[in-house]
Formats: structure tokens, C-alpha cells, sequence
């Protein structure tokens, strides 16, 4: 397509997407649940020709050279294609999202004000490699009402296509409009330009993937943006802390998952706790193929480390590296995080109250956690039933974004015959 055909084409997915976005708003609890399991069932008849698209993918990305991680977020195996159809059961059985009044007050007026939540619109969401984020994003989509433009990764295209057909059948037996969920049907990258510059469209864009590509989407949009940059999180072990806590914490922190945004990258260890803990804390993650980055005071205590730079305390690795920094006390600790920290998760292992309050305070974070591993900031685990992404903004949604994420709140009023003088 020439820029002028892709831009007519992403206007007609917007149009298409604002008008199925006010049926949604319409539509009852009933009918919207009766989507999801609806998909559901079209993805379980479906699961062949969804894996023979994949396939074909996963063929061409090895010619192509791409890593076996690329390859892995890329495969829709039986078990990744019955976690789909258990999203959309779990969503499904999620309560309510939208229409709930709350905060109502009355006032000397004698009427009553409340607040009522209400669907976001049309959600435009950009991401990379995993097509099953294709379904956890529908599925939170419908059920809050809101309509969705899906635009994933030009190596994922046939399997994000297949999906959508299952989901616009799905729709169509709730008796909703297909286009309540959309997949851009070109890998062309102005596709991503058109879109994240159609406010009259699209709400707001949800970009999930690389630190590059959520940089160029945060530049260019002129949408309101939900994201996060990156996760550079920190685990601060506190003077007194119980260190077998301590130590279970910052392993599970570190080596559950390493490529994840909520891992740990830095561990800050309080100057009077460090000739105890980093040895054994060194021992442990050494058994796993962790490479340590230490500053010179904990390199005191750990002479197999590396020297760590001043770009270690900036990086979210990722990977099996971690770096140490060794400070004198909580206050050195949040100066760390708030200077270096990406905003997203840290942690204290403490025992002491009166430094847990200051932390939760002081520490600029969507995610302030005493005494648990920072791998918890993730929506299931906080109780939202799925995510559609990490928020480290502080304006609308912030940390794990979930149902209530995608939608806003409107002020309603009751009144009986009122009038201002």
C-alpha cells in the first residue's frame, strides 16, 4: 500500500471500531460474557488451523535467523492455545467492569452526586511476537466494553489472523459487531504511525514490547499513551532484616524469570547486613549461572564479582546478571531507587515498621511491596483477574492495568426538581 492507502485503510478500521464501540457500551454483562465463551469455543475448534498459521511462522522466523527467545514467544503450542481458552473463561467469570455507581453523596443542594464507570472507547494496542496476547487483549477489551484495534508483530501476522477470525465469529453469536475487535492486516509500519495519530479513532494506545518501541510510540502519539519504558526494579535489604527472608526474596526476585519486567536487576544491601548476607546470597545465585556486578564495598565481600559501572545501576538486564550495590541505610537506598529505578516495582526486606512506612512513602513507584518478591506485580496476583499491560505513569492507570484500567468514571447527579440560585 502507498501512505495514503494505509492511512484510508487504518481510518476505515477506526470508523469501523468507534461505531462497534458504542454497541459495546450498550451491551449487557450477559451478552458481553457470552462473546468471551463464545471465542472460546471458536478457539478449541479452531486450535488446527491456528497452529498450522503458526507454523508457517515459526518456519520462516528460524530462516530468517531470529533467537530461539523470539521463536518461543512466537509458538502457539496445545498448551499455550489452552491457556487462551482459559483466559477467556477466567475473564468471563470476572465481575462486572462498567456501570457501577459509587461515591454517591448528597449535598446541601439536596441533590445527590456519584460517580459512574464507564468503558475508555476504542483501545489501540501495539505489540511484538506473542500472538496469544491477541486474546488477553480482546477478552478485556469486550468484557469492559470497549472496542480494540490490535496491531502485533509483522512475524505474528498469520496467527493473529486466525485468532481474529475466531473472534469475530464469536462476536457475531453474541449478536455484537465484529468490529469490536480489529488485527491490522499489514505489517507496513506506517500502519503504527497512522494509528497512534487518529484521536478521533482511538482513546488511548497500549503499547507492549521492547524499551525501542514504546520510546517511539510515547514520541509520536498524540493519544494519550499507557506504558511502561522499562523495569530496572530494586530489592533493598534492610539493617536487621530476617536474612533467610532475605535470601529466599532476592533469589525468587532474580532467577524465577529473567525476562521479565517485574525481575529484580539491582539488590541494595544495608552496609551492617553485608558481610553476612551477599556471601551466601553469592553462593546461591552462583548455582544458577548468575554473574554478579558489585560495587567496591560489596566487592569487599564478593571478590568473584565484576566491577560494577555507573551504567549497571541505569540497566534492566533481562538476563542472568544482577547488580549489588551495598548503602549505608533506607535513606540511601530510596535516593538509589528514585535516581536510577524506572518507576515500575521495588521491595524492602525489613523488620522494622517505622523504615517500611518510609519506604512505601518515599519510594516513587506503581509497585511498593514490604517483605515479598517483586515478581508479584503482575495483575493476576494482584487480584485483577488478567493484565493488558504495566503502567508506571501516575495519571489514570498506574502498575498493573486491568479491567478497571480500561475504563473512566463520569460524574452522574440525581436530583428532584433542584434548581441553582
Amino acid at each position: 500500500m502507498t501512505e495514503m492507502d494505509i492511512n484510508d485503510y487504518m481510518h476505515g478500521l477506526g470508523t469501523g471500531a468507534r461505531n462497534a464501540s458504542k454497541a459495546l457500551a450498550k451491551a449487557s454483562l450477559h451478552q458481553r460474557n457470552d462473546a468471551l465463551l463464545a471465542i472460546a469455543t471458536e478457539i478449541e475448534a479452531s486450535a488446527p488451523d491456528i497452529k498450522a498459521a503458526n507454523v508457517l511462522e515459526l518456519i520462516k522466523a528460524r530462516e530468517a535467523g531470529l533467537d530461539e527467545a523470539m521463536c518461543d514467544r512466537l509458538t502457539l503450542d496445545d498448551t499455550r492455545i489452552e491457556g487462551m481458552i482459559a483466559n477467556l473463561e477466567q475473564v468471563a467469570a470476572l465481575p462486572d467492569p462498567i456501570g457501577a455507581i459509587d461515591e454517591v453523596r448528597t449535598m446541601p443542594s439536596g441533590i445527590r452526586v456519584g460517580k459512574m464507570r464507564v468503558p475508555l472507547g476504542v483501545i489501540g494496542i501495539i505489540y511484538e511476537s506473542r500472538p496469544n496476547v491477541t486474546i488477553e487483549a480482546s477478552s478485556l477489551c469486550i468484557k469492559s466494553g470497549n472496542a480494540t484495534i490490535l496491531r502485533g508483530g509483522s512475524e505474528s501476522l498469520r496467527s493473529n489472523e486466525a485468532i481474529a477470525r475466531c473472534v469475530a465469529r464469536g462476536l457475531i453469536r453474541a449478536g455484537l459487531p465484529e468490529q469490536a475487535v480489529q488485527v491490522v492486516g499489514t505489517t507496513d509500519r506506517a500502519a503504527v504511525g497512522s494509528m497512534i495519530t487518529m484521536p478521533d479513532f482511538i482513546d488511548v494506545i497500549v503499547p507492549r514490547g521492547g524499551k525501542g518501541l514504546i520510546e517511539r510510540i510515547t514520541r509520536d502519539a498524540i493519544i494519550p499513551v499507557i506504558k511502561h519504558l522499562d523495569g530496572n526494579c530494586h530489592v533493598y535489604v534492610d539493617s536487621g532484616a530476617d536474612l533467610s527472608m532475605a535470601l529466599d526474596i532476592s533469589d525468587n526476585a532474580k532467577t524465577h524469570r529473567y525476562g521479565t519486567c517485574n525481575t529484580m536487576e539491582t539488590l541494595l544491601v544495608a552496609e551492617s547486613e553485608a558481610s553476612h548476607f551477599l556471601p551466601q546470597l553469592s553462593e546461591r545465585l552462583r548455582a544458577k549461572g548468575v554473574e554478579l556486578r558489585a560495587c567496591t564495598k560489596a566487592k569487599a565481600f564478593l571478590p568473584e564479582a565484576l566491577d560494577a559501572t555507573e551504567a549497571d545501576w541505569w540497566t534492566e538486564y533481562l538476563a542472568p546478571i544482577l547488580a549489588i550495590r551495598v548503602v549505608s541505610d533506607v535513606d540511601e537506598a530510596i535516593e538509589h531507587i528514585n535516581r536510577y529505578g524506572s518507576h515500575h516495582t521495588d521491595s524492602i526486606v525489613t523488620e522494622h515498621h517505622g523504615r517500611a512506612e518510609q519506604f512505601m512513602r518515599e519510594v516513587d513507584s506503581s509497585s511498593v511491596m514490604i517483605n515479598a518478591s517483586t515478581r508479584f506485580a503482575d495483575g493476576f496476583e494482584y487480584g485483577l483477574g488478567a493484565e493488558i499491560g504495566i503502567s508506571t505513569d501516575k495519571i489514570h492507570a498506574r502498575g498493573p492495568v486491568g479491567l478497571m484500567g480500561l475504563t473512566s468514571q463520569k460524574y452522574v447527579v440525581f436530583g428532584s426538581g433542584q434548581v441553582r440560585v
